[in-house]
Formats: structure tokens, C-alpha cells, sequence
């Protein structure tokens, strides 16, 4: 096997730049979300988008459903901490103007723009502003032709599509792009990014499952499609689309990425699902140590474990814990122990020590 095809697919990727943001070539896997808020609100809209930044969100993405937001839309733009993506659909004229408005790149569904000469002033008008365009394809949003044919699955419908889009974008000399092929179904999503990553392997691509749902069934969507893409080198950038406060895509993203060992942003909880064993109320004493750890900025590993058992032996691997006993916790860094403190003060301690060791 020659030393390229043994790279993972996302370092063969050609790098394509949003804003600051680079997306593919082998760059980290950026993590995306989009705005709920009205675009013609820009206070709202930029509030949010610092929100989104506050918890490690790097591209922000914004709908343009018709003129009468693009004033609104282009002071988001100038204000923005984050890149701004234009989300359009139908009037290839917002498009047109959205990149001259400020957008850091423009999100696309030529299969709902209508004629292909709308869908060329689009490209044009990217090319004029130097940003790209993510070529996002859906079940809604399919090339007429194919969505008719009975003999193709859903994956294949979206692969066919995709690949005949980022064709005729080729052909007119705009490689400027990234591509996503979103579904609600987990196994489509993972069928049509391994098909686009065969035979687009070029182009960046933005993963995710779209419509995936409220908190806990999106999560569980997301996590179940992306954990399979991402491990084996698919995926160059991603949103988790969840019905919820779009903070919780970001947060959620960045555990997913922690998980896999690719990124960590934030510090790892280390704790122990409690048995008979345990002599302390565990499940509140985690949750408190979870929620203080939202100020903590080092990507560090710390546990919190019920008893002896899933100690500091068990929890070795972790920078920095406790584990509980009767009346008092012992304190361990790295599988080393520190010093026992009373019960009642453990957490205090706890991060008393975080503060020493990490700031």
C-alpha cells in the first residue's frame, strides 16, 4: 500500500479556508453550529454567535430567508468573532448579495436553486469575494433527475447528486469547496460519506445527521454516525444538529471529539456509575463537580470515583481525582495518591488542587 492511500481521508482532503478557519488538507476537525435567532435582530444573532464561541463553536452559520435581512446580516458579518456562513435556499439573488454583504462562505442546495445559470451566478459571485461554497445536499434538495429514479436508494440518490454538483462546479473551475450529503437515518449517513469519500476524495466534507432530533435522541443520531466517520479519517467538519439551544451542538461536538481522542477543548469527567459499594451520594456530587468544571480551561482528565474499588488504581490514567470513602475522599493525581480530606469539603479540595496544578 503506498504511503497516501494509508493516509486517513481527511489529510487528503484539498485545505479550503472559511474565514480563518481552515477546512480539510489535514486540518483539525473544525466544529460548527447555526444560529435560531432572526437574522434581521442582529444584537440577538451576534449574542448568540458569542455564546457559540464561548463554548468552542469555530463557524457559525446563518439563514438569509429573504432581502429584507441582508442589512441585518451584513452587520452580524462585521461584528462576528466567528466566521459567518450565509445559509441560502431558492433566490440565488441573496446568494449574490450575501457575498458581497461580507459572508466568510456561502452554504448552497443547487438542486432547490432552480436553473443552472442562477446556480453559475452563484459560483461567480463566490469567486468575485474569494470564499467557498458548501455544496449541501438533502433529501429535499436533489437533483431533479435522480430524486425520480426508483432504482437508487437514498444514499445513492444523495452520492449522485453530490458528485454531479461538485462536477459542474469543477468543470466551470471553482474547486473552492466543501460538500454535505445530510439524512435523518444513521446508516445512510454513514453509507453516503464513505461513498463521497471514495469518489470525491478531494473535496472537504461536512458531516452530520440532519433532523436528527430533541437532546437526547440527536445526541444519540449524531454520535452513533460521526464516531463511525470520524474514526475511520471522514469528516473535516461537522455540525450536530440538535433541536435544542445550539450551545449544546457545540458542547456536545466537543465531547464527541474528546471521546475519539482527536480534540479536547474542555476537561474529561471520570466517574464511576456507583454500585452497593459506594458510601456516598455519588450522582450529586459528580454533577456538582461537572458543573464546576465548565470554568475550567485545561484540557485535563479528572475523576470522581464511589469507593476503593474504582480508585486511584482503575482511574490511573486520569490527571487529577478523588475517591470516596467513608466520611472522607482521597486525593490522587496520575494514580498517585495526595492526601485524604473530610467528605464535606472533598469537592473544595478538589478543585483547590486543579487550581494549584493547572490554573
Amino acid at each position: 500500500m503506498s504511503t497516501q492511500s494509508s493516509k486517513p481521508a481527511r489529510e487528503l482532503t484539498r485545505p479550503v479556508h472559511v474565514g480563518n478557519v481552515q477546512v480539510g488538507g489535514g486540518a483539525p476537525v473544525s466544529v460548527q453550529s447555526m444560529c435560531t435567532t432572526k437574522t434581521d435582530d442582529p444584537a440577538a444573532t451576534l449574542a448568540q454567535i458569542r455564546s457559540l464561541a464561548d463554548a468552542g463553536c469555530e463557524i457559525v452559520r446563518v439563514a438569509i430567508p429573504s432581502a429584507a435581512v441582508l442589512d441585518g446580516f451584513q452587520e452580524i458579518c462585521r461584528e462576528s468573532p466567528l466566521p459567518v456562513v450565509a445559509d441560502i435556499h431558492f433566490d440565488y439573488r441573496l446568494a449574490i448579495e450575501a457575498a458581497r454583504r461580507g459572508a466568510s462562505a456561502m452554504r448552497l442546495n443547487p438542486g432547490n436553486i432552480g436553473s443552472w445559470d442562477r446556480v453559475d451566478a452563484c459560483i461567480d459571485a463566490a469567486g468575485e469575494a474569494g470564499i467557498p461554497i458548501r455544496i449541501g445536499v438533502n433529501a429535499g434538495s436533489l437533483d431533479r433527475q435522480i430524486d425520480a429514479r426508483e432504482d437508487l436508494t437514498q444514499p445513492q440518490k444523495l452520492v449522485q447528486s453530490a458528485v454531479s454538483f461538485v462536477r459542474h462546479f469543477q468543470e466551470r473551475g471553482f474547486d473552492d469547496i466543501v460538500m454535505s450529503a445530510k439524512v435523518h437515518d444513521v446508516p445512510a449517513t454513514i453509507e453516503t460519506n464513505r461513498e463521497l469519500s471514495r469518489l470525491l476524495p478531494e473535496v472537504p466534507l461536512h458531516i452530520g445527521v440532519t433532523e436528527a432530533g430533541t437532546m437526547l435522541q440527536g445526541t444519540v443520531k449524531n454520535v452513533s454516525a460521526l464516531s463511525v466517520l470520524l474514526s475511520e479519517g471522514i469528516g473535516d467538519t461537522m455540525r450536530l444538529s440538535l433541536t435544542a439551544d445550539p450551545v449544546e451542538e457545540v458542547k456536545v461536538a466537543w465531547e464527541l471529539l474528546g471521546a475519539l481522542g482527536m480534540r479536547r477543548l474542555h476537561p474529561e469527567l471520570v466517574s464511576c456509575p456507583t454500585c452497593g459499594r459506594c458510601q456516598v451520594n455519588m450522582i450529586p456530587i459528580a454533577e456538582e463537580v461537572e458543573r464546576r468544571l465548565q470554568s475550567v480551561k485545561a484540557p485535563i482528565s479528572v475523576a470522581v470515583m464511589g469507593c476503593a474499588v474504582n480508585g486511584p488504581g482503575e482511574a490511573k490514567g486520569a490527571d487529577i481525582g478523588m475517591a470516596s470513602g467513608r466520611g472522607e475522599a482521597l486525593l490522587f493525581a496520575n494514580g498517585e495518591s495526595i492526601r485524604k480530606v473530610p467528605e464535606e469539603h472533598m469537592v473544595d479540595e478538589l478543585f483547590a488542587e486543579i487550581e494549584r496544578r493547572f490554573g
